[in-house]
């Protein structure tokens, strides 16, 4: 098999013994996991403890300075084109042209991806659909509340049917309606494709997640379930006392 190409028989996502620096500062430390395919991990840590680093080296926006990250078995810093062919990326605030109508930002990334014709629209109806945007997928996006163009952002992440997809603070600045419509969107998803969620709601953690990998200070302190890191208290206590024995370090 071409070092391009992905394979089923492959983890979805491997980060083997990733580290990152910039200068003196070391914003990942030593990372290593796997994900297999149809899981839902939740990727926790407090602010600049190393997350959205690690989902930049995972969707190959920058490189590490160590390790190798691989997507279905590519690699995503070597390979990055046939990598990002296997993820969809939903960014925190993921950028919208105002200008646009959700129809058009879905065509522009459509055609930015190669998709095309029929089967472009095809993918379009179904993303729309599966997103909820029937009723503004002609409305401009300026025009559209934070939720909706949320949904907007998933939808063109999913548009070309990726394996993976990654989430990096997707409900951050929604209201608890939102929120909900949001996770009952993640939970449908999850019959279908791997998902990596980067977020600080524990909530959200506790009603979508398999599994949650906690990162502190650089360095990848727990990788478990949901019930696992509880122990015998809150998701919150655990939470509390993980990060600040990571920060003592």
């Amino acid at each position: 098999m071409d070092a391009a190409t992905s394979s089923p028989s492959h983890p979805a996502i491997v980060a083997s013994r990733l580290s990152k620096v910039y200068g003196s500062f070391v914003a990942l430390d030593d990372v290593s996991f796997e994900i297999p395919d149809g899981q839902v991990v939740a990727l926790l840590g407090p602010n600049g403890a190393g997350k959205s680093t690690t989902m930049r080296i995972l969707t190959g926006y920058v490189a590490p300075s160590v390790g190798v990250a691989t997507i279905r078995g590519i690699d995503a810093t070597a390979f990055r084109v046939a990598a990002a062919a296997q993820i969809g990326y939903l960014p925190e605030n993921g950028p919208l042209y105002g200008d646009m109508t959700p129809q058009d930002m879905l065509r522009f990334v459509g055609e930015a991806r190669g998709l095309g014709g029929g089967e472009l629209q095809r993918r379009i109806d179904e993303v729309i659909g599966q997103c909820a945007l029937d009723d503004v997928a002609d409305k401009i996006a300026a025009k559209l509340s934070k939720g909706l163009r949320q949904r907007v952002g998933l939808a063109q992440a999913l548009l070309h049917d990726p394996a993976v997809l990654i989430m990096d603070e997707p409900t951050a600045g929604l209201d608890p309606n939102q929120i909900l419509d949001f996770r009952r969107m993640v939970d449908r998803l999850r019959r279908q494709r791997t998902v990596l969620i980067s977020t600080h709601i524990l909530q959200e953690v506790e009603a979508i997640a398999d599994r949650i990998l906690l990162i502190v200070a650089g360095r990848l302190v727990f990788d478990g379930s949901v019930d696992e890191m509880k122990g015998e208290g809150s998701l919150e206590a655990s939470f509390c006392r993980l990060t600040a024995a990571g920060n003592s370090r």
